[in-house]
């Protein structure tokens, strides 16, 4: 343990030292929070929606099948129940539903109001949902003015989780997974390639030190500042982005900091792989900044894309917590909520984990 102690404070001393490495860790985050917190924008399609058919008529019907048409929605089975809706707002298995009045088609002569209620975590796909059944809703209007000249049908939206409708508060958790993803899986990626370019690799394969020790010691400085780079992205979003965590800040470390562990493992393979710093870096920034971007999901539905790629989605990390931290954050829930996800998460890490460690393992044999 005592050897173990000296190795992670060489690291430290080490890391200091090294202003490339403090400009990676803290610098580049709270650019990308900056830029990308108050840029991104956009739009989606195959939008997932409920419907509460509280009518049953002729009109409610012929409206649903405009709906039904339109490449825009995925309709879900029709449901009444409110706590369904709910329930599947919070799981993340809907975007939103829309409700039809009880008599619906039973008064055409004046306005008709419809609900629909959002999921205001996804605030852009929330808003184009909106829009899309205002034009459907203008199509059908239009199909029954020659009869009905004073028939209006005036749509009444409610967002959850985001009452205000802010466009920067559902990239939040996609920043914090991008951020942590890239400057993390960075960080570990030069630990022990760097070792052998400098020629001091040969110390540590005649030293005692185990071959696992190695590896812990490389990584556990950097857990210990990426979690307080994790408190500064935190910290900047509530007092820059004003972001409003609602679900438990201690699951939310929680969770961080696997994912944290996931990336610092990810980089320690990449590490254990390559044969330069050069070739190191360029696989962790270049080549994990665009499998990040496309298939977290923030800034490119998931949904949109074609049945390979979705698959080809869940073996990328940022995805699982991006949906983690979407939940805690945005819509206030707990691990009952989230346990698959963290599950998923916690088997990539083991996975990650265990293929450094044997990498590192061959290297010394």
């Amino acid at each position: 343990m005592e050897q173990l102690l000296v190795f992670i404070r060489k690291e430290f001393f080490h890391i200091f030292r090294d202003r490339r490495t403090l400009l990676i860790l803290f610098g580049l985050p709270v650019v990308q929070l900056l830029l990308f917190g108050f840029a991104l924008s956009n739009e989606v399609k195959n939008i997932r929606l409920m419907i509460a058919d509280n009518a049953g008529d002729v009109s409610s019907q012929e409206l649903i099948a405009k709906i039904r048409a339109s490449r825009y929605f995925i309709l879900e089975e029709q449901l009444a129940d409110y706590s369904e809706i709910e329930q599947k707002l919070k799981a993340g298995a809907i975007k939103g539903a829309l409700i039809f009045p009880a008599g619906f088609g039973n008064d055409l002569s004046g306005a008709v109001q419809l609900q629909l209620i959002a999921d205001g975590s996804d605030p852009n796909i929330a808003k184009t949902m909106f829009n899309y059944l205002n034009s459907i809703l203008a199509d059908y209007r239009q199909s029954k003015t020659t009869s009905l000249p004073d028939y209006r049908i005036e749509p009444e939206i409610r967002l959850l989780y985001n009452e205000e409708g802010s466009g920067s508060l559902g990239f939040i958790p996609g920043l914090m997974a991008l951020i942590l993803m890239i400057v993390c899986t960075a960080l570990t990626s030069v630990a022990v390639v760097k070792e052998k370019e400098t020629g001091t690799m040969e110390v540590l394969l005649v030293s005692p030190f185990k071959p696992a020790y190695v590896l812990l010691a490389k990584a556990i400085p950097y857990l210990l500042l990426s979690l307080l780079n994790f408190t500064l992205i935190v910290a900047m979003a509530l007092l820059v982005l004003n972001v409003e965590v609602k679900g438990s800040l201690f699951l939310l470390f929680a969770t961080s900091t696997l994912f944290i562990i996931t990336c610092l493992s990810f980089g320690l393979l990449i590490s254990n792989v390559t044969s330069s710093q050069q070739t190191a870096l360029l696989i962790s920034l270049m080549g994990m900044m665009l499998p990040t971007l496309i298939f977290t999901g923030f800034l490119l539905p998931i949904e949109n894309m074609p049945g390979i790629l979705q698959l080809i989605s869940n073996l990328v990390p940022s995805r699982w917590y991006y949906l983690i931290t979407k939940a805690i954050m945005l819509k206030g829930l707990g691990i009952a909520y989230i346990w698959k996800e963290t599950l998923v998460l916690s088997g990539m890490t083991v996975f990650l984990l265990g293929l450094a460690i044997k990498k590192f393992s061959i290297r010394l044999q």
